[in-house]
């Protein structure tokens, strides 16, 4: 059994007077313990919110939420508040995309990471601040020691992300959900950020959900791949799989957009034309129609299902694939 089974999960936001937008629209996939699953997507695919739902941290007017997300065996949404929050943190933690504003700017780095210490792992004292001192130097922060006195702003982004993943594995939580965690940050911290990630998987068999619009950190990082547009996964497959055979044309669009070294001089980039506010609803037919250079009249015969038009367990949700090769990536092993 896998560590997380999300099964048709969605997210309504409504209320009264206010017209109901479902931001995640049955959404399915599983994670084993130490492997990566990478949620894809431009912004506004509903990633985010997905994984804000898995976590319980959605405001809860006017929200409905739908479908199962099993956490070793247990219905996270059937939980009580404080079990979610004695879970949050000590089983399930997650890095946010911002950590500048995910940090309480008026409170040292320090006493935010030995309040997690202090309320999931019972420390005290001096032993919680040695704890905090001996999490920032995990994560690769130099002189930890000042660093926990310091207050966010004192802090490079880079140092700000960190210290994010320490607060996030202060309790060596058996999930972990990041969202963007290499957004605004430069190439060289990226890696290192990236590189941080994949230890924790390797060496402490975490599960990492990995949320990104970057194909590049799906390429080193992730094993199976989940491609959402208007918050419905429109592909799933392994990572060398995906990569080396992108068949929803919303997929292959994303692939086909990224800049190549190879590409000859003054070669224009392919971008996928609209923008992801230029959609149909799932129930009048394929959301990406509207944008999509492969749009046909059965586009719009209602939603189309996930099938595996290419090889078991490359599932795709469109009714003309591309089964041509003619883009295919390399992709490390």
């Amino acid at each position: 059994m896998s560590l997380l089974t999300v099964d048709e999960l969605t997210v309504t936001f409504g209320g009264r007077g206010r017209k109901e937008s479902r931001a995640v629209d049955g959404v399915s996939f599983e994670v084993d313990q130490g492997q990566v699953v990478g949620l894809v997507g431009e912004s506004g695919c509903g990633k985010s919110v997905t994984s804000l739902a898995l976590m319980g941290l959605l405001p809860s007017k006017g929200l409905t939420i739908g479908g199962r997300a099993d956490f070793d065996g247990t219905n996270l949404f059937t939980m009580s508040a404080s079990a979610r929050r004695d879970l949050r943190g000590s089983e399930m933690a997650m890095i946010f995309q911002d950590p500048l504003s995910s940090l309480n700017p008026v409170v040292p780095v320090g006493v935010q990471v030995t309040e997690i210490l202090e309320r999931h792992r019972g420390m005290k004292g001096e032993a919680a601040r040695k704890e905090a001192a001996d999490l920032l130097d995990r994560v690769g922060i130099p002189d930890p020691t000042r660093r926990l006195k310091e207050y966010p702003h004192q802090l490079s982004g880079g140092m700000r992300q960190r210290a994010l993943i320490a607060m996030a594995v202060a309790c060596a939580p058996r999930m972990l959900i990041a969202d963007e965690p290499t957004t605004a940050l430069d190439v060289t911290i990226q890696a290192q950020i990236l590189e941080l990630l994949k230890e924790l998987v390797d060496q402490e068999g975490t599960a990492l959900l990995m949320i990104t619009h970057d194909l590049g950190v799906v390429a080193g990082l992730c094993d199976q791949v989940n491609v959402l547009y208007a918050g419905k996964v429109v592909e799933s497959a392994g990572r060398r799989e995906l990569f080396g055979h992108p068949t929803h044309p919303y997929a292959h669009g994303l692939l086909g957009s990224i800049p190549r070294l190879d590409a000859p001089r003054g070669e224009p980039l392919n971008p996928i034309r609209g923008s992801i506010n230029d959609r149909i609803a799932w129930a009048d037919g394929c959301a990406f129609a509207p944008r999509c250079d492969r749009y046909e009249m059965g586009c719009l015969t209602g939603t189309p299902q996930l099938t595996e038009p290419r090889a078991a367990g490359h599932q795709v949700r469109c009714v003309n694939p591309v089964l041509d090769d003619a883009k295919a990536e390399e992709v490390p092993a």
